[in-house]
């Protein structure tokens, strides 16, 4: 068991900085995963903690002992990798008891840990085989129960569901939650799939070239992202963005995007009311999108007129693609809607939840303004 700190951890590769100035404190016991776009730095990240990437500058702490200079066998940390790199020729339990005989830890501990390891997972009864006669999530099983007969301070993941079909990567990231709960063991766990990040951390590190984000709960980085990147990042569909303008109206205020004009409740003039007359950019999420017909009662509804482009029945759930002038967006919407392509149809904003960055303080990648 043990914490793990990044401490103004940068990691160059000749002139391009994978990491730069990371810095990220993860408790014991707890599950942190980073995540971001492919070339963000967060395997780089997990490689540096791993021993596999030395760090240009900063240090990196496993509990409180500097690790840099430390050998990778020494650092008591257990990596399971997207390949599973299982050796072919060997058994399941030859595989899973391969690290603890190079350890020269006695049999009988090597067959109790490997034996109670392939339990936990659901996988005693594969001992016997070799790694083809296995399915693609058992494969994976294997990698994660040779993890865990190490019994090491830190289990580190590199994008492990990658290569899994859509629902038994839904039924391998639930099994490694169990574990997780199981074990009470610090998880760190890399992946590019924001709904892995979002089911499965107890906080989310949000990384973009080489740069932390965000790092906060889950729950924390949907309602409250701390700039544009995060909030369109973090959401599935993502977040609308319009590009738009604070204007007021005697005591109104308004997001005006040329096409449409939604109204900032009273209650959120405040906050606002510095950025009247500037640019900016508008977000909202494709739930906070409504058909008037099926709106939640209470909410302070805009409406907004725009023309229906695509259809897409999800069963539980509708996902409209709306066109509003040059402004296209997503709606989520109630399953009983009946709109039909080419028809122009009102639709009520949310603004209890909406967004506001500001294009002023940071062209490239607006903060929030709360």
């Amino acid at each position: 068991m043990a914490s793990v700190t990044y401490k103004k951890v940068t990691k160059k590769f000749g002139d391009f900085t994978a990491l730069n100035e990371l810095d990220i404190e993860i408790q014991d016991k707890e599950f942190l995963v980073l995540v971001g776009p492919s070339g963000c730095g967060k395997t780089t990240a997990l490689r540096c903690l791993a021993g596999l990437e030395e760090v240009t500058a900063g240090e990196v702490l496993i509990g409180d002992q500097v690790v840099n200079d430390i050998a990778p066998k020494d650092r008591d940390i257990a990596m399971v990798f997207q390949s599973y790199a299982l050796y072919p020729h060997m058994t399941v339990f030859d595989n899973m008891a391969f690290g603890l005989k190079l350890r020269r830890v006695p049999k009988d501990q090597i067959k109790t840990r490997v034996e109670e390891a392939a339990k936990t997972l659901g996988i005693e009864h594969l001992l016997k085989r070799r790694p083809r006669e296995l399915s693609g999530g058992q494969r994976q099983r294997v990698a994660v129960g040779r993890a865990i007969v190490r019994e090491p301070k830190v289990f580190l993941f590199d994008e492990p569901l990658s290569n899994l079909d859509a629902k038994l990567r839904v039924q391998t990231r639930a099994e490694i939650s169990r574990l997780h709960q199981r074990l009470q063991t610090t998880f760190i766990y890399v992946t590019h799939d924001q709904t892995e990040a979002m089911t499965m951390a107890s906080r989310i590190a949000v990384m973009n070239k080489g740069l932390l984000q965000q790092l906060d709960t889950p729950q924390k980085l949907y309602d409250e992202p701390a700039n544009l990147f995060v909030a369109g990042f973090i959401g599935s569909p993502a977040m609308n963005f319009f590009t738009a303008r604070i204007k007021k109206d005697g005591q109104n205020l308004f997001v005006d995007t040329d096409d449409f004009a939604v109204k900032i409740p009273d209650h959120k003039l405040k906050v606002y009311e510095p950025l009247a007359g500037k640019e900016v950019i508008f977000g909202i999420r494709p739930e906070d999108i409504h058909n008037p017909e099926f709106a939640p009662p209470g909410i302070h509804a805009a409406p907004v007129e725009a023309k229906v482009d695509v259809t897409e029945l999800m069963g539980n759930e509708i996902f409209l693609y709306m066109i509003s002038g040059k402004n296209n967006f997503v709606a989520r919407v109630d399953p009983r809607t009946r709109f039909k392509i080419e028809e122009k149809r009102q639709l009520f904003f949310n603004m209890d939840n909406f967004h506001i960055f500001d294009v002023s303080a940071d062209a490239e990648n607006p903060p929030a303004v709360r």
